[in-house]
């Protein structure tokens, strides 16, 4: 089974009220798309709904902001000292104060740490560009952008990045040995910055990306970790769709900022990750907190036979030792979601892979979370069956073998991590006898 890849799906879009509300152009059909709604450029939500084959005109698109994002527009208003009449103004906004928002952010753009923009990559130098680019044109001073080129079959990403290094602040390593965790912890060994973020390269950074994770961490001053919000960059073939409507921002926490720590352990589990904590292609980690944890896992992630999973274990263990992490959902990175089936479905057995692989980490390094994970079992199992179960949940449109492949992915990680563990050791152990 496959999507045309060529065929239009979808639309992506955005409305920033503050500037005026302007009409959604006409596509070539009904089709769905997702709108990312702003205020004085922070995001307040992401409405779902059918664009018609005219295209929506300005008072539609209010009507249907105002329709599901009320009580969030209501407290902007309140915020900046604008009234609020139940409409919203199609010709933008002016406020006669200036809004916490933007006033936090500021501060933030005076007070931030340093961060080292980490970006692991293996052999795609026309999105690692595109990625470059936009971290280039970052709205903070305090930024520097590593490029870990990993297991390279040739020097193409090399010769990019050093065209570049002519006008950004960039810098270019290699790590030889395959593997994204290997990759990461070597960016950590060359980074400078105080933070350390990375960004992965089918992905494109808000402008605002790097000064909102900065947010994140001067707001929440005890945040050993900040992860943002991943919204689609494109919507134009049906697996893209299937992938949004599976793991997409609609399906995670939303536009509400969380702060996950040990004292909120009995609302969400360091042991059990849904919805996520956040996911390794928008994250950043305080180096002390990288330090106390040891860094990734380099049996679990991209170039192993467990497929993923790295980052859900870092997030897990920073929790388990007594740390914090906050999603900031204003960070904002737009990810290029698989185009054609055949990868998605890959991707969809590596998540299931990478998930109880992770368990397996979890019990190979901590035996004593064996009874928490057991008493996990049953709302990890009825979570399953409520998402795949129930026609009302958006996985029921999505291909069974889709989600079959996820369930597959399940049943194999558990047993592929030790094998994927020696695998790391061995090497580690012939790259220190180099």
């Amino acid at each position: 089974m496959g999507a045309d890849p060529a065929a239009p799906a979808g639309a992506v879009v955005e409305c920033e009220v503050a500037s005026g509300v302007a009409p959604v152009a006409a596509p070539t059909a009904v089709v769905p798309a997702l709108v990312l709604v702003r205020v004085f450029s922070e995001p307040i939500g992401m409405l779902a709904l059918k664009l018609p084959a005219d295209g929506l005109a300005p008072p539609e698109l209010a009507r249907a902001i105002v329709n599901e994002l009320e009580p969030e527009l209501r407290a902007r208003f309140a915020d900046c000292g604008l009234s609020w009449t139940g409409e919203l103004p199609l010709d933008g906004l002016c406020p006669p104060l200036l809004p916490s928002f933007l006033a936090g952010r500021a501060r933030v753009l005076r007070e931030g740490p340093r961060i080292t923009a980490a970006v692991c990559t293996r052999d795609r130098p026309d999105g690692l560009a595109v990625l470059l680019q936009s971290l280039g044109a970052q709205e903070y001073e305090r930024l520097r952008i590593l490029v870990v080129d990993n297991a390279p079959s040739d020097d193409r990403t090399r010769r990019l990045v050093a065209a570049l290094a002519h006008h950004h602040d960039i810098e270019y390593v290699s790590e030889p040995r395959p593997g994204l965790s290997w990759a990461r912890n070597c960016a950590i060994d060359a980074a400078d910055g105080e933070v350390i973020a990375w960004a992965d390269d089918d992905e494109v950074c808000d402008r605002w990306w790097a000064a909102e994770l900065a947010r994140g961490f001067v707001e929440v001053p005890e945040a050993g970790a900040v992860t943002g919000a991943v919204i689609p960059l494109e919507l134009e073939t049906q697996s893209q769709i299937w992938f949004e409507e599976h793991s997409g921002m609609r399906a995670g926490r939303g536009f509400s900022r969380a702060v996950i720590s040990p004292a909120g352990a009995h609302r969400q589990s360091p042991l059990y990750p849904l919805p996520p904590f956040g996911i390794g292609g928008n994250m950043a980690f305080r180096r002390d907190a990288l330090e106390r944890i040891g860094g990734f896992d380099c049996a679990l992630g991209a170039g192993t036979a467990t497929l993923a999973g790295e980052d859900t274990a870092a997030f897990s263990e920073l929790l388990l030792t007594g740390g914090t992490i906050v999603y900031q959902p204003s960070a904002i990175v737009r990810h290029r979601h698989r185009r054609d089936y055949d990868t998605l479905l890959r991707l969809m057995l590596g998540y299931g892979r990478g998930l109880s692989a992770f368990y397996a980490s979890v019990l190979m390094h901590r035996p004593s979370c064996a009874p928490e994970l057991l008493r996990l079992t049953r709302p990890a199992v009825r979570h399953q069956l409520s998402r795949h179960g129930h026609s009302g949940h958006s996985d029921a449109h999505i291909p069974r073998e889709l989600l079959r492949a996820n369930h597959i992915g399940l049943l194999q990680g558990a047993f592929l991590y030790p094998r994927a563990r020696l695998q790391a050791r061995h090497m580690g152990s012939a790259e220190a006898r180099r």
